[in-house]
């Protein structure tokens, strides 16, 4: 069998430039790029004739066999990166949860053995899901020797996830020092579990409940605080579905005097507004709940201002699906409601349609909304992210004229829900190759367990070679 395949006939996109050219993949790494290329005879051809040709998706926030509210997302790593292979993504990073007092080396074993069935290339994030000693000493190992150089934190989840700000403080310093990444989810969870407990005892138990207590005033709050944590501390941060003007507005606070600060959105908060939780269909309303919350209209307008000027440079999931029963979990108290949505299948088609085809957008930027940024801030560059010789052979193809509405019951993932349900999309990915392997091919999905390897990232700051596209 040989291991090169061809791609002929596409326009080759990237983050900087698009032109006419082929492909040629050989054992895993692209191995040639130009318009008159040599093809060997034996070589797999795939004809990419009025087909865009574009690094394959980066989705860097997903949440694949996670427990969480008495039960656990619906997707695994098979049934998720077949998902994410399917929409055009090759490459997810994905985040160990240590349980309070786990040590994260343990949670980190098991996470890799979970992973193992993968079908696309994965790394990791880490979940500070608790402080002390024991997990400041393992920090050391989780950088320098397992290439988990990211390490995310939490404003909300009183009672859970939430850590103290001294705790923040000491945790962001050892990040500073071992040369990793900090992320942070950014809402307040005091004002949170204050309003949720109002609500409650006004009877208000419905799903909107959810979005009542979430307000966007406790996002900016916190994404104002974390920023100012990070940089008492010295460390680079990166705000996890950043879905409000406010927040937003405290990232391009933070750029215009230096901080090494970067934000992500989510293709849902660019298009979906908090009308959804006043459904009176209960699975519709539960079925948006995810934290933070759809946002009014106005807000989506600012996210893609921000997303425009460059504040907000990464687009991702946070995929985290349930199915229609468990969100029923919390039929009778919204605060039970498991927290989470899906769409790692769905991100490059939806937003293409919302950015390319409406003009918000040329293909270059979508690029490096979906691939490149991840790519450079991540560490995954420039094997990941980018089409050039020598990196890895990750390729999405993009039919602009081949159109299709998404539907739960034709979706992959594994849910009987989709946020994008009757969305039509003028775009489809046809083909995605995963280091050179032709795993979605024309509606074919031909994914087999266990194709995707782990991916060590290095870790950032002068020590170790400081990457020239971030400054990090």
């Amino acid at each position: 069998m040989s291991r090169d395949t061809a791609i002929r006939g596409g326009i080759l996109v990237t983050d900087k430039e698009r032109r006419r050219a082929d492909i040629l993949c050989h054992d895993g790494r692209i191995a040639a790029i130009g318009a008159d290329i040599d093809i060997p005879a034996a070589a797999t051809v795939i004809d990419a004739g009025g087909c865009f040709v574009m690094p394959g998706g980066i989705d860097p926030h997903t949440h694949l066999e996670l427990p969480m509210a008495g039960t656990r997302v619906a997707d695994d790593f098979l049934s998720g990166t077949r998902a994410a292979v399917a929409g055009g993504t090759t490459t997810i990073l994905d985040f160990v949860g240590p349980a309070r007092g786990e040590p994260p080396l343990d949670a980190l074993a098991a996470w890799r053995e979970k992973a193992a069935r993968s079908v696309i290339d994965y790394g990791f994030h880490m979940t500070v899901s608790w402080w002390g000693d024991l997990f400041e000493r393992q920090m050391t190992t989780l950088v320098r020797d397992e290439g988990v150089t990211s390490f995310k934190f939490f404003l909300a989840y009183k009672g859970g996830l939430m850590l103290p700000d001294a705790d923040i403080l000491a945790a962001f310093e050892r990040c500073r020092d071992l040369g990793a990444l900090a992320q942070m989810h950014a809402e307040n969870g005091e004002i949170i579990a204050f309003l949720q407990e109002k609500l409650r005892t006004k009877g208000i138990l419905e799903p909107r409940g959810h979005v009542l207590s979430r307000p966007p005033y406790a996002e900016e709050e916190a994404s104002v605080r974390a920023i100012a944590l990070a940089e008492a501390a010295g460390v680079p941060l990166y705000i996890v579905h950043v879905s409000t003007a406010g927040a937003a507005d405290a990232i391009a606070r933070a750029q215009s005097r230096k901080a090494r600060v970067f934000g992500e959105t989510l293709p849902g908060f660019l298009s979906i507004d908090d009308r959804v939780y006043g459904s009176p269909d209960f699975d519709m309303a539960a079925g948006h709940v995810m934290s933070p919350p759809f946002r009014p209209a106005e807000h989506q307008r600012a996210l893609w201002r921000a997303i425009e000027d460059g504040v907000l440079s990464v687009t991702a999931t946070d995929h985290c699906c349930f199915t229609r029963e468990q969100k029923r979990l919390g039929r009778e108290d919204f605060t039970l409601i498991p927290n989470g949505c899906g769409g790692v299948g769905d991100r490059m088609e939806i937003l293409w349609e919302l950015g390319v085809a409406s003009g918000r957008l040329t293909p270059e930027q979508f690029v490096a909304l979906t691939s490149a940024n991840a790519a450079r801030i991540f560490n995954l560059w420039p094997a990941k992210g980018c089409l050039a010789v020598g990196a890895d052979a990750d390729i999405a193809i993009l039919d602009p004229a081949r159109g299709r509405t998404i539907r739960a019951a034709d979706q992959i993932q594994n849910t009987d829900f989709s946020i994008w349900e009757g969305r039509r999309v003028s775009a489809s990915i046809v083909h995605t190759l995963s280091r050179g392997r032709h795993l979605w091919a024309d509606g074919e999905l031909r994914a087999d367990p266990g194709h995707g390897r782990y991916v060590a990232r290095r870790p950032y700051g002068p020590a170790y070679g400081v990457n020239p596209h971030t400054g990090l």
